[in-house]
């Protein structure tokens, strides 16, 4: 589970547990596009996977390079996601591999 800092969203090394705010790099491996972290405390890195299975309505957090926003999804195209704010007072186009099902 996450926890909000300020504007963004830490999320803990699987290895040593530190919660940071950390940006992610989309990249590929074996054939699957994942999503990967750098740990700045131990050095570890780790991956996920790009959410390929999201759906209209479906709740997310999107984890941008100055904020982490909260919405739904309100419409899709191969490498981009269109998410409403939880109240309806924005609508954004954001990549795909920012997007996790909250």
């Amino acid at each position: 589970m996450s926890r909000t800092v300020g504007e963004h969203t830490a999320d803990p090394c699987p290895r040593c547990f530190v919660h940071a705010v950390r940006p992610g790099e989309p990249t590929a491996v074996g054939g699957c596009d994942v999503v990967g972290y750098l740990c700045d405390r131990c050095a570890h890195a780790w991956t996920r996977p790009v959410e390929d299975d999201l759906d209209v309505y479906d709740i997310v957090r999107v984890d941008l390079t100055d904020a982490t926003l909260y919405g739904t999804v309100w419409q899709m195209d191969a490498d981009r996601v269109l998410v409403r704010g939880t109240s309806g007072e924005w609508l954004r186009w954001v990549e795909r591999w920012r997007v996790i099902v909250y």
